[in-house]
This record gives structure tokens, C-alpha cells and sequence, in this order.
């Protein structure tokens, strides 16, 4: 039978723009993340994300590959890994894994999870995502991804992108977001004038060419999080954000949404 769906069975897997270990990183799937494969090129295959739909190239022995049954199953993954360093799965060999905060837990039960047929055991209380999803705790998530170190394409601990960081954030609160800043722009209703935002608003940037390129999560009309070299706070007015280190505008504010 041929395989045509997968599931990420590491901590991170790098989803590249090309089928080389050379090739751009442009996002990275997470423990739990499941897939459809489209196309393989030896080792390189082509899978397409079922949460936000991304497409891209990855090392196929980073999945363990699942079922159509179980793919559709996990559409409705609702237990995640918590906001916490030390999140510790063991396998069914002893070996550890150490996963990122917002990865999904898929088909858990008594304190075990199952990729394919691999069975893992949590040493941590999962995370249930909220049905409604609440202003402060939104705010709490993205406060902990403070000082995260911004990295093209990354969804971890380790390393964020600006969308990566708000839609990290959204998970966890049981909103969904797609990957791009320039896509997520397309999502939510309009919110006119910076006086009337509240936290949890999103914030849009372009560059010369009118291009949306970067995204922060507003904190309040005059703040800002967002992940630039780091992720970080900094005072955003009409204009756009100014970053203090640099003594100027560094993000030449378009538009700011509202999801909730």
C-alpha cells in the first residue's frame, strides 16, 4: 500500500522549501504534527500539514506513518503539550524525548500517546485546550515566549518566526492560525484605530513594496510582542513599531486584526 500519511515522531522536523539538507528552512512541523504526503524524491518527500495546510520537503524517517483513519482522527487533537520547560515523553525503548510547548498529544489515554504504532509515556500533565479561549491567558502565553530567539521558519522553544510565535500562541488558547503573517492577515475582522485594540489583536507590517512581511500580537494601543531577534516588547503608535535599540521605526504598521 503506498504512504500517503505521517506523522512527526521528533520533537522538530524541518520543513524546507526544496529536497535538500541545504535547502531553506521555511517552517518546522512538531511531535504529533500529521501530514499528507504528495510527493517523494528519495529520502525527500513532500508533505502538506493538515492543521494549517503548509507544504514543503522533509526527511521521511522523521514520520511514522499512520493510516487514513488515524490522519482524520487527529484533526480533532485537543491535548497539547503545556506551557513548561520540561516536558518529557519516554518511548517504548527508554529513550527520551523533549518536546516544545503547543505539540499535540494525539490519541492519549492513561497517560500514554500513540503515533502509528508506537506508544509513548508522558511525564507531565497534558494541556486540554479551552473551548473559549480567555484575554489574560492569551496574554500569560505570549509573556512565556519572551526572549525566544527569532529563527526563519521556527514553531519551537528554541527559535521563532513572527507568525510562528502568534499562531504558537493561538494554539495553545485553542485558536487556529494559519502559517504566513501575510495569511493570517487575511483571517479576523478589521480593527480601525489603535485606540479601540484590545490584547490579543494582531498587527500587521509591510515593506516598501506593500507586502505583508511581519506580524506581533498587541499588548495594548502603545505595546506590542513580537518576535524580532527575539521576542520582545516594544511601544507600536500609527506609524509603526520603534525599536529603541535601534533609535527608529523598524515595522511600518498596515493593519490590525481581531480573532476573538
Amino acid at each position: 500500500m503506498e504512504e500517503k500519511y505521517g506523522i512527526c515522531r521528533v520533537a522538530s522536523a524541518h520543513i524546507r522549501a526544496e529536497p535538500g539538507d541545504r535547502a531553506e528552512m521555511s517552517s518546522q512541523l512538531l511531535f504529533g504534527d500529521h501530514v499528507e504526503v504528495l510527493e517523494k524524491s528519495d529520502r525527500w518527500w513532500k508533505v502538506k500539514s493538515a492543521y494549517e495546510g503548509y507544504e514543503g520537503w522533509m526527511d521521511f524517517r522523521q514520520l511514522v506513518m499512520i493510516s487514513l483513519e488515524e490522519f482524520v482522527e487527529n484533526h480533532n487533537c485537543k491535548n497539547l503539550v503545556p506551557l513548561q520547560v520540561d516536558n518529557t515523553i519516554v518511548a517504548e525503548d527508554g529513550s527520551k524525548y523533549y518536546l516544545s510547548p503547543g505539540s499535540n498529544l494525539p490519541q492519549l489515554s492513561n497517560g500514554f500517546i500513540t503515533l502509528g504504532n508506537r506508544k509513548y509515556e508522558l511525564m507531565f500533565d497534558p494541556l486540554k485546550t479551552p473551548e473559549t479561549p480567555s484575554l489574560d491567558d492569551i496574554q500569560n502565553t505570549a509573556f512565556f515566549f519572551q526572549n525566544v530567539p527569532y529563527l526563519w521558519g521556527g514553531r519551537t522553544f528554541f527559535g521563532l518566526d513572527c507568525s510562528g510565535f502568534v499562531q504558537t500562541v493561538f494554539k495553545l488558547n485553542g485558536l487556529k492560525l494559519r502559517r504566513d503573517a501575510w495569511q493570517q492577515a487575511e483571517e479576523g475582522t478589521l480593527v480601525g484605530f489603535l485606540p479601540e485594540v484590545k490584547i490579543g489583536d494582531l498587527a500587521f507590517f509591510d515593506n516598501e513594496e506593500g507586502r505583508i512581511t511581519h506580524v506581533g500580537l498587541m499588548l495594548s494601543p502603545t505595546q506590542i510582542i513580537h518576535s524580532s531577534g527575539k521576542v520582545r516588547i516594544d511601544p507600536i503608535d500609527d506609524q509603526g513599531i520603534f525599536n529603541q535599540e535601534l533609535g527608529k521605526y523598524s515595522h511600518n504598521l498596515r493593519i490590525i486584526k481581531r480573532y476573538i
